[in-house]
C-alpha cells in the first residue's frame, strides 16, 4: 500500500522512514505540472501540422503521422528505460543507470527535479519533453525518408542522444548541472540536440530529387496548417516553460510572461526581415519567427526579466532568419530549416542566458533553486558555462546521430533513404497508401492542371530550391510586383495564375 496521507488542507504527505522526514506535496503544484504535461503533449501534433503545411501535399500526411508515432514510441521507451537513464539518482555525470527500469519505484518519493512534486508527476511531465525532441529532429526526413526505419531510429536516438544530454543538463549528478550551467526548460536537451540531429540527417540523406531546379520551386502547400501548428506550439509552450518551474508560483508566471513576449517579438522581427525582400506580410515568416523566439527563450525563461525577453525575440528572429541561408552556403537540403530554427536558436538562448540571467528572477520561487546569475549579476564565468554546454550538446548530437544513421544504413531493412520512385510518387502514397487530401490527386490529376506525380505548383517566378520554409534571400525582381499596392489584382498572384490557366 502506498504510504501517502492527506492533511486537513488536502495536501499530500509522504513519510520517509529512512530519514524520518515528512514530505508535503501541494495539490496546486501537482495540478499545474499535470496541466503543463497536457499542454506540452499538444505541441507534438503541433509540430506535425507545422511541418506538414510547409511541404508539398503529396508528403503532408507523413509528418502528422510521424508526430503521433514519435509520441507512442518514446512513451514506451520512457517507461522501459528512458526515465531511468535520464533521471536516476545513482547515475553518472553523463547517463543514468537502470535504477528505475520499467518505472519501478517511481511513485510517491520526491522527484529529482523538485521536492515540491512526487517523482511520478515529474516522470510524466518530462516524458513530453523526451517525445517532442525526436519529432523536431525527424522533420529532416521530409519528402525522402522511409517511415518504418524512422520508428527504430526514434527509439535508438532517444536512448543514445536525448537521455544522456537530459541527464547531464538536469540530473543533479550531471556534469553540466554540477558545473553550473543554466537551462530552465531545454535549450540544449531539446533544441540544440534536435536541430543538430536534423542537420546530420539532412547530410546523410542527401538532396531531394530535383534540388536546385524549378522542380522544387514550390511554396508551403497549406499555410493554414503552418498557422495551426504554430498555435498549438505557442499555446503548449506556456506549459513547456511555465511548467518547468515545477510548482504553481510566481516564477512560473514570470516564465509564461517572457515566453509570450519573446514569441511575439520574434514573430514580428522575422516577418519584417522577410518583408524587405518581397514586400509581402508573410504568415509563414511570422510563424517561423515566433517559434525562433520561443526556442531562444526556453533555457532562460526561469532566469530573465521581461525587458531581456524582448532582446531574445529580436536576436532569435534576426539570427535564425539569416541562418536559414546556411543551407545554400554549405549545400545541404534542410527544407524545413530545423537546424537554423532550433540548433541556432538554442545556442542564441543559451548564450543570452549567460548574459541576462538574474538571481532575483530565479528567486521568484522562494529560493528553491538559487543561482549566482549571469553578467547582469557580475557573474562573468556563467557565459563560459553556457558556451561549453552548447558546444558539448551540438557536438555530441551530431556525432552520435551520424553514427546511428550509418549503422542503420548497413542493417537490412533499416536504411532511411526512400527510393526515387517513392519520392516521385510521394511518401504518403508510397509508404502509407493514404493521403492528407484524397480529392486533390483525383481532381487535379483528372483535369490535367499539373503533373500530379511530382506535385509541382505554379507560384510565379520562384528561384530554384525555393521549396520549403525559407527561400534564398533575394529581392523581388518583378517591377510590377514591386509597384503593386494590393488595391487590384494587377501584378498579383491571382493574375499570374489566371494567365497560366489561360
Amino acid at each position: 500500500m502506498v504510504n501517502i496521507t492527506y492533511d486537513a488542507s488536502g495536501s499530500l504527505q509522504w513519510f520517509d522512514p529512512d530519514s524520518g522526514t515528512t514530505w508535503v506535496y501541494n495539490p496546486g503544484d501537482i495540478a499545474w505540472v499535470l496541466a503543463s504535461t497536457a499542454l506540452v503533449w499538444l505541441m507534438i501534433p503541433g509540430v506535425g501540422f507545422f511541418y506538414s503545411g510547409l511541404l508539398r501535399r503529396k508528403n503532408a500526411l507523413s509528418m502528422i503521422w510521424a508526430s503521433m508515432m514519435t509520441l507512442a514510441v518514446v512513451s514506451f521507451q520512457w517507461f522501459f528505460w528512458g526515465f531511468s537513464l535520464a533521471f536516476s539518482e545513482t547515475g553518472s555525470a553523463y547517463i543514468g543507470d537502470l535504477q528505475y527500469f520499467g518505472l519501478k519505484g517511481v511513485l510517491e518519493k520526491p522527484s529529482i527535479g523538485s521536492t515540491r512534486i512526487p517523482s511520478l508527476a515529474y516522470c510524466v511531465f518530462q516524458l513530453m519533453f523526451a517525445a517532442i525532441t525526436p519529432m523536431l529532429a525527424i522533420g529532416a526526413i521530409a519528402e525522402r525518408g522511409r517511415l518504418g526505419p524512422i520508428m527504430v531510429f526514434v527509439f535508438v536516438w532517444s536512448t543514445l542522444v536525448y537521455d544522456p544530454i537530459a541527464c547531464w543538463t538536469w540530473n543533479s549528478n550531471g556534469w553540466s548541472f554540477v558545473l553550473g550551467g543554466l537551462d530552465f526548460a531545454g535549450g540544449t536537451p531539446v533544441h540544440i540536440s534536435s536541430g543538430t540531429a536534423a542537420l546530420a540527417i539532412s547530410i546523410y540523406l542527401g538532396k531531394r530529387r530535383g534540388y536546385g531546379t524549378e522542380r522544387l520551386a514550390y511554396k508551403p502547400h497549406n499555410t493554414t496548417y503552418v498557422v495551426l501548428g504554430t498555435v498549438f506550439l505557442w499555446f503548449g509552450w506556456f506549459g513547456f516553460n511555465g511548467g518547468s518551474a515545477l510548482a504553481a508560483n510566481l516564477r512560473a508566471v514570470q516564465a509564461c510572461i517572457v515566453t509570450n513576449l519573446a514569441a511575439s517579438v520574434g514573430g514580428l522581427t522575422w516577418m519584417l526581415w522577410d518583408y524587405r525582400l518581397e514586400r509581402k506580410w508573410s504568415a509563414v515568416g511570422f510563424c517561423s519567427g515566433a517559434i525562433a523566439g520561443l526556442v531562444a527563450i526556453t533555457p532562460a525563461s526561469g532566469y530573465v526579466g521581461s525587458p531581456a525577453s524582448v532582446l531574445f525575440g529580436v536576436m532569435a528572429g534576426t539570427l535564425c532568419n539569416w541562418a536559414t541561408q546556411l543551407k545554400f552556403v554549405f549545400g545541404y537540403d534542410d527544407c524545413l530549416d530545423i537546424f537554423a530554427s532550433h540548433a541556432i536558436g538554442g545556442v542564441i538562448g543559451n548564450v543570452l542566458t549567460g548574459l541576462f540571467a538574474q538571481a532575483s528572477v530565479a528567486g521568484f520561487d522562494g529560493g528553491l533553486a538559487p543561482i549566482p546569475g549571469g553578467w547582469l549579476d557580475h557573474h562573468y564565468i556563467q557565459l563560459g558555462y553556457q558556451i561549453a554546454d552548447s558546444v558539448a550538446g551540438m557536438s555530441y548530437s551530431f556525432v552520435m546521430t551520424t553514427i546511428i544513421l550509418w549503422i542503420m544504413h548497413f542493417i537490412p531493412g533499416l536504411r532511411l533513404r526512400a527510393s526515387e520512385e517513392a519520392e516521385i510518387l510521394g511518401i504518403d502514397d508510397a509508404e502509407m497508401g493514404e493521403f492528407a487530401y484524397d480529392y486533390v490527386g483525383i481532381d487535379l490529376g483528372a483535369s490535367g492542371a499539373h503533373e500530379y506525380s511530382d506535385d509541382t505548383h505554379s507560384h510565379g517566378a520562384l528561384p530554384g530550391t525555393t521549396g520549403g520554409r525559407e527561400p534564398r534571400h533575394s529581392h523581388a525582381a518583378s517591377p510590377a510586383a514591386a509597384a503593386h499596392d494590393g488595391s487590384s489584382v494587377e501584378g498579383s498572384e491571382l493574375e499570374k495564375r489566371q494567365e497560366v490557366a489561360a
